[in-house]
């Protein structure tokens, strides 16, 4: 660890105090001495409160394993249970009707449906990708990836593929932007006449849908048209490789994508120490004065990377129309469990990380509260953050008390931070109108996530016995209880306009044809976002919000009341049966092992947070630490209960640590684990599992930092 600096009875690392008194504070009018002296207190005071709530965690986790192991023998009384929890206060009363009272969110929040992208923060290369994926080009999106049900052959471009796409990309236009009596596909000219749109001298079918156009009326360059509320753009090039082969001259359907980008400092980054964290917060104060960079080779030529302005184009009425260019950006915190090396406190502890971040990522965002033009996040004066992993409404009224304190300290208007609710531990799910009540006035976001939940899931559970194998634990009533209750309670509290609710990752950025299959049931579903692992997948799943209007879905939703209960949420998925053959638990523990080992490796050798890792059949999955939580929770579970032994287990991790070892031979700066298995990444993978039931709510947080530390403290 670096030198470190006092500053009001923080002992801080001399880096983090250099970034945040030479770049971040400079430009607010906040003072180097009042946010210390800020942060000093906020650490001192709110940090045995925060020790004191996961002390709770514990033993409410320590009252359920007892319950379960004295009622093992007997069959499951769900009544019983359900009293149970009522009386240790896991399960809370749910009081009367309210609505959230959040105001100032910004359109990308409230209004316009589409899709989310979650990246690592400290990487600045994907932070900026993700920024600039407001706009995508959607013949790309058809053209490189197996959208329309295979991948183009291999070489230079393919004219039969090619054709393929533009025919595609016609379709949609016909079904989004219809055009009286003309399809899109023999459309010859598109021009502008008296505030209209003409296509071959026809008018759209919907007037309205027609926003502005750049260039010359008669000729334009670009056309804006909208639906749902969100904007296409028809490019017209005629000296373009595609426009001058086209009959119309459309070179480009371009498709507002990403409407909004949660920027991790959680869950997909690998932040343990000031160096990390000062990577992250400096990316962030980039994407909020608006001046990251990055540069980087491509194709043999250096390339500098940058936001995207804002486009302008020309309305109906001979006015301006200028639109976002960029994401409107979310920040994730790290939640309440983790402290950090960065700061130490007057009794030699480390600080709560959840503090540290709150101050210091809302102190970076009042650069773009400053602003008055520019490149602008919120035009609303709002910061996002979005906080995971809190259990129970308590949690989140300390999240609340904690960003009315920070508002104090920054000099911030009440309510400025906007907070995201993560429903992905189960005492939130069956506390969820109470958590939304106890934020009422910051809450701009809630979501489902099936990873995380059912990590939950199973440490809570623990003790109950065996869990269904993973794929069959989806199948199980409380997942679709746990989906539909939160889209339930998220509109009876009137998120609807006001808020997001929000939808999970899909995890296979390669599989896009399965991605437009059966994503399309998150906006059916009621959720105005759902989570995607990349730029072009943002551009496809803006698809799904062409075809189906979010709100209306909501408005019926909201008619029809509650479709799940929290009895149905508490059901838990236990193997029902356990006459599994040798051969299914072997396949099971493999695949599990094997996510665990390539994403750990990569974690502690390598720092990187998430990834695309090969899984046990070589298909590329997004991995971060929520899918690394439910392997090893899933392993320890059964490890726990006998379904398999420690040396069945210990044998198919090095097993498995050597089909990683090959799926990454073409690394040369990785390190293999086989065969020595000695290594601090193999180590830090079986830990996880062999000591899985201990974690703090199986979370995997304190392994892969204590290791990785580890490996950083060896150089």
């Amino acid at each position: 660890m670096s030198d470190r600096v006092e500053r009001f009875g923080l002992q801080v690392a001399a880096e983090l105090a250099n970034f945040v008194e030479t770049q971040a504070l400079p430009g607010t009018d906040v003072s180097a001495d009042g946010f210390w002296q800020g942060l000093s207190d906020l650490a001192h005071e709110f940090g045995p409160r925060n020790a004191a709530l996961l002390a709770k965690r514990a033993a409410i986790q320590g009252q359920i394993d007892d319950w379960h192991i004295a009622n093992r023998d007997a069959p499951h009384d769900h009544a019983s249970y359900k009293a149970f929890l009522t009386e240790i206060g896991y399960l809370l009363p749910e009081g009367a009707d309210f609505e959230i009272e959040t105001a100032n969110t910004d359109p990308e929040i409230a209004s316009v449906p589409g899709p989310q992208l979650v990246v690592p923060i400290t990487n600045a290369r994907y932070a900026l990708n993700a920024a600039n994926a407001r706009w995508g080009s959607l013949y790309d999106g058809f053209y490189g990836t197996d959208a329309m049900g295979s991948l183009p052959p291999k070489g230079g471009y393919d004219k039969g593929h090619g054709a393929r796409v533009i025919a595609r990309a016609r379709v949609f236009l016909d079904e989004a932007f219809p055009v009286a009596g003309l399809s899109h596909a023999d459309a010859r000219r598109y021009h502008v006449q008296g505030g209209a749109l003409l296509v071959d001298e026809r008018p759209l079918a919907d007037a309205s849908k027609f926003v502005g156009y750049r260039g010359h009326p008669k000729a334009p360059d670009a056309v804006l048209l909208r639906n749902n509320g969100l904007h296409v753009e028809l490019v017209f090039d005629r000296t373009h490789v595609i426009g001058a082969h086209d009959q119309a001259g459309l070179a480009d359907v371009r498709l507002e994508s990403a409407v909004s980008a949660i920027m991790d400092c959680e869950d997909s980054v690998a932040c343990v120490d000031a160096a990390d964290k000062v990577q992250a917060y400096g990316n962030w104060l980039g994407l909020m004065r608006g001046d990251l960079t990055e540069s980087f080779e491509k194709g043999g030529k250096q390339v500098v990377r940058a936001l995207n302005p804002d486009p302008t184009y020309i309305a109906p009425d001979g006015g301006d129309v200028t639109l976002k260019g960029r994401a409107l950006l979310l920040v994730r915190n790290v939640g309440h469990l983790m402290t950090n090396p960065a700061i130490f406190l007057r009794d030699g502890s480390e600080i709560f990380e959840g503090l540290m971040d709150a101050m210091i990522t809302v102190l970076i965002a009042k650069h773009d509260l400053s602003k008055s033009g520019g490149l602008r996040n919120s035009h609303h004066g709002s910061v996002y953050v979005v906080k995971p992993k809190m259990h129970g409404p308590e949690e989140v009224s300390f999240a609340d008390e904690t960003f009315t304190r920070v508002e104090t300290v920054l000099g911030l208007p009440s309510n400025t931070v906007k907070l995201g609710i993560m429903d992905e531990e189960r005492r939130t799910t069956v506390n969820l109108k109470e958590c939304i009540r106890a934020a009422k006035a910051r809450v701009a976001f809630i979501n489902t996530g099936f990873l995380d939940r059912t990590g939950d899931e199973i440490h809570t559970s623990m003790e109950a016995g065996p869990f269904s194998r993973k794929d069959f634990i989806k199948r199980k009533a409380w997942i679709g209880g746990y989906e539909n209750r939160n889209v339930d309670i998220g509109l009876e509290c009137g998120l609807s306009g006001k808020a997001q609710i929000g939808k999970g990752m899909w995890a296979m950025p390669d599989k896009m044809a399965a991605m437009l299959e059966t994503k399309i049931e998150h906006p059916k579903a009621g959720a105005n976002c759902a989570w995607v692992p990349s730029p072009t997948a943002a551009t496809l799943h803006a698809l799904h919000y062409h075809k189906v209007d979010v709100f209306a879905v909501q408005d019926g939703l909201r008619k029809g009341g509650r479709r799940a209960h929290v009895d149905t949420v508490l059901e838990i998925p236990l193997a029902t049966y356990r006459n599994w053959s040798e051969d299914q638990i072997r396949r099971e523990v493999e695949n599990n092992a094997q996510g665990i080992l390539g994403y750990v490796v990569r974690w502690v050798d390598a720092g990187v947070g998430c990834s695309k890792v090969p899984d046990i059949n070589d298909v590329g999955l997004m991995e971060d630490r929520a899918t690394c939580r439910i392997s090893s929770q899933h392993i320890a579970n059964w490890l726990h209960h006998g379904v398999i032994s420690s040396d069945a287990v210990m044998a198919i991790m090095k097993q498995m640590a050597e089909v990683v070892d090959r799926q990454n031979a073409g690394d040369p700066t990785y390190v293999a684990m086989a065969p020595g298995f000695d290594g601090v990444a193999f180590q830090a993978a079986c830990d996880l599992v062999f000591e899985g039931r201990v974690q703090p709510s199986g979370y995997t947080e304190p392994v892969l930092h204590r290791r990785r530390l580890e490996l950083k403290a060896q150089g």
